[in-house]
């Protein structure tokens, strides 16, 4: 398809530059096919059944945005992948000067020489530390990493170390967050736990890459970033006797979403999972383990907005995202809610 079909003009002003100010206060669009509900994140169980599963990322953000400097000259780094020992895949601004062998000095005596460079301002770095070490250094030396629509409008402050990470999220390598999960509250679980709604946590850690701006005119062109993830055998087993007993599984996330396809295979079983998965969902795509899927308002021309039109329908989303514009909902990382359901099984 092409990516101009995946535009759509959206005002400034929707765009959230903080969250609500109770996480599960926000707004939630519940959509069904042609038909919209407007609704509040707090009614999320009356949209469940009793032994429904509701899919979980448990990754945490880390403070994957540095600057730094290179021969005098300022340097600013986001990380995107962990490649293990210390060594990590990131995008520089500006890259042009950059080139293998050159070391870039940040805070607390950090520092990362570069190993390779790639294009669009990719390259990989060698940090000087790793594991503990590192995660101890960038917690020193970083900031959270908000989407460049948040970030050019405002700086990063303390609020945001809360509020850009889930109350669940315990595994650190996420450099951006799972934005569905910053809806939920204890609260809000508690009473997902009294209609009887199960949960589990998969681990998605996701990547600078999702920020990305979708640069070709068709979608067959374009070349997702991989990014890792994990499913463990107790989960996939837990999802496929969900299914058996004819209920129904709900991603929190298009990044659940994305893992959690990436794990099954053509039968619809899902399978225990751990590597990378550079999967690109748009329509056509014939989905095989989700059934609903709750997610934040998307860029326009997103690879997520694609994903979001697969999954409900195109013409259905085209719809809804004129509606949710209309009414003013909050839009991305810190905005409102919708809750989709597949278009298929309609």
């Amino acid at each position: 398809m092409k990516v101009d079909q995946f535009d759509f003009e959206l005002p400034k002003k929707l765009i959230a530059l903080r969250p609500a100010a109770s996480r599960d206060g926000a707004r939630l669009l519940v959509v069904k096919g042609e038909n919209l509900s407007d609704q509040k994140v707090t009614d999320l169980s009356d949209y469940l059944n009793t032994g429904d599963l509701m899919v979980f990322n448990d990754t945490r953000v880390i403070p994957a945005r540095l600057t730094g400097t290179r021969r005098s000259a300022k340097i600013e780094i986001t990380l995107h992948m962990n490649m293990s020992g210390g060594i990590w895949k990131a995008f520089a601004k500006p890259a042009k000067k950059l080139k293998p062998t050159d070391v870039i000095q940040f805070d607390g005596k950090l520092e990362a020489c570069v190993l390779e460079k790639g294009e669009a301002g990719e390259i990989t770095l060698q940090f000087n530390h790793s594991d503990d070490k590192l995660r101890v250094a960038l917690n020193e030396a970083g900031v959270m990493p908000l989407p460049p629509y948040i970030a050019s409008q405002r700086p990063v402050d303390e609020r945001d170390k809360q509020d850009y990470q889930t109350i669940y999220g315990k595994i650190d390598g996420a450099v951006a967050a799972p934005t569905a999960g910053l809806h939920f509250t204890e609260e809000l679980l508690a009473r997902l736990d009294e209609k009887g709604v199960k949960r589990a946590f998969v681990t998605l850690h996701v990547g600078a890459g999702t920020f990305l701006p979708v640069k070709v005119d068709d979608t067959d062109d374009h070349k997702m970033h991989a990014e890792y993830g994990q499913v463990s055998a107790d989960v996939a087993d837990l999802i496929n006797k969900t299914h058996a007993r004819g209920n129904k599984v709900i991603a929190v996330g298009t990044t659940s979403l994305r893992l959690l396809e990436s794990a099954t295979d053509e039968q619809g079983m899902i399978h225990a999972f751990d590597g990378e998965t550079d999967i690109f969902i748009t329509p056509g795509y014939k989905f095989r383990v989700v059934d609903i899927l709750m997610t934040n308002f998307h860029l326009p021309k997103s690879t997520l907005f694609m994903l979001v039109s697969a999954f409900a329908g195109y013409a259905n989303m085209k719809a809804t995202y004129a509606h949710a514009i209309d009414q003013e909902y909050r839009f991305y990382s810190y905005g409102d809610s919708s809750l989709l359901f597949r278009e298929d099984q309609l």
